[in-house]
């Protein structure tokens, strides 16, 4: 008898997944406003503010950081004191810590100035998974935690976090399974008002540099900031994020140019699950379909050849998002790439992409784009003129290859820009569970 039930014992062990394949990563909850048990940085001297935002939803858990919609801002100067804390790293009496934030972002102590000039301060939009570090004897110690919305970061050039404002800890991207989390609320993070698992997202580094970054006021959801990399607000400009923007053809494209179309046009790229498709896989459908006009930063979802799908079958009807902020959150999200205003020519919807680029004014960018991914003629959403560096690099379409940055641009009243994420939650998210 009792050597039946040890052969039981481990045929349930083994069943339940103890080989491996159910591995669960473990995830620390770090809430907005909750002052770090290890800083880098004395978080009473007034580094960093956080913001009060309930996080989006999403529609795929990884997002590159020129996705329109991913990021907030706000007209207050306080999000983040970036002097103060390149102060603080290169000052003599810091030297330990400086070595050891500098050596998780890869780079060397003399380098820390040139390198927070490149940075640029938003709220996040959603709770964001990453690889934060605490300092701890002298060394940076890393741990995989979970941002709530509404917390102040610094992100780089491609869009992907590098720095908490706060506390001054820095950021990488979050190297486990988004869609195995266990998200544990401890040490004063309690679990926040309106967590959802399906609202979780992970951050990949957009494949350019941008110029500027679009972001969605969060005291105001119908109006985008355009924001230039490296500058804190002094140089924001705004614009309409009401502006409707037609849907590109995406038939017959990959995934990956349909992605640039969407960007460009200042929309976000939906599909189910956690991983995103392969980006050579073929696009077979787009929900809602070419030709519907949508707000800045609003989901597409895609369905590809080889089974893969979007999503298309489960709609996503751009509806305004839910209120993710204090303020009203149904406004757009904050994407990097501000869309153009919708073409007239709205793209056929025949599977052949289209391929000639938008018809509008392309705003600076910080270099050419591929040519794979020149916006489809069905994106041709003309990007507003915007005021000097107030344009989207990535998001607005170029006349020639779309811009690489993430600033809508913004003529007197700067409409071209992406709308908020205002679709229903993602279908397909990680299955995340907490303790």
């Amino acid at each position: 008898m009792i050597r039946r039930i040890a052969v039981l014992l481990v045929c349930v062990l083994v069943m339940s997944g103890c080989g491996g394949g159910a591995h669960m990563f473990a995830v620390q909850a770090v809430a907005a406003g909750v002052p770090s048990l290890a800083p880098f940085f004395d978080e009473k001297q007034g580094l960093g503010q956080d913001a009060d935002i309930r996080s989006m939803p999403v529609r795929g858990t990884l997002q590159q950081g020129d996705t329109p919609g991913l990021y907030g801002g706000t007209k207050k100067p306080t999000i983040c004191d970036v002097a103060k804390l390149k102060r603080f790293l290169t000052d003599p009496a810091n030297h330990q810590k400086a070595v050891a934030w500098s050596s998780v972002l890869g780079i060397t102590t003399d380098r820390i100035p040139a390198y927070l000039d490149r940075l640029t301060p938003v709220l996040l939009r959603h709770d964001t998974l990453v690889q934060n570090h605490d300092y701890k004897k002298g060394k940076a110690t890393p741990f995989n935690s979970l941002l709530q919305s509404g917390i102040a970061i610094l992100v780089d050039e491609q869009g992907e976090p590098a720095a908490k404002c706060s506390c001054g800890n820095p950021l990488r991207p979050f190297k486990g399974d988004a869609g195995r989390i266990s998200v544990k609320f401890a040490d004063g993070n309690k679990k926040w008002n309106g967590y959802e698992p399906t609202s979780v997202v992970a951050v990949r580094p957009a494949p350019r540099t941008m110029e500027r970054l679009a972001l969605v006021d969060v005291d105001d959801p119908d109006r985008g900031i355009t924001r230039p990399v490296g500058t804190t607000g002094k140089r924001d400009t705004t614009f309409d994020t009401r502006q409707r923007h037609a849907v590109p053809n995406l038939m017959g494209t990959t995934f990956g140019e349909a992605r640039r179309h969407l960007v460009n046009s200042g929309l976000a790229v939906g599909y189910a699950g956690s991983a995103s498709p392969p980006d050579d896989a073929r696009v077979t459908a787009s929900d809602p379909p070419a030709g519907t006009e949508l707000r800045f930063g609003q989901y597409v979802m895609l369905s590809v050849a080889d089974g893969t799908s979007g999503g298309a079958s489960r709609g996503v009807t751009s509806t305004p998002p839910a209120p993710t902020t204090s303020a009203p959150t149904q406004g757009p999200p904050t994407s990097t790439a501000p869309p153009s205003t919708p073409s007239t020519s709205t793209p056929p919807t025949s599977s052949a992409p289209t391929s000639s680029p938008p018809p509008s004014t392309p705003p600076p960018t910080s270099e050419p784009p591929p040519s794979s991914s020149a916006p489809s003629s069905a994106s041709a959403t003309t990007s507003a003129a915007t005021t000097g560096s107030t344009s989207l690099v990535t998001s607005s379409p170029p006349t020639s290859a779309p811009v690489t940055s993430s600033a809508p641009v913004a003529s007197s009243v700067p409409v071209t820009s992406s709308v908020p994420i205002t679709t229903d939650p993602v279908t397909g998210t990680p299955a995340a569970t907490e303790t």
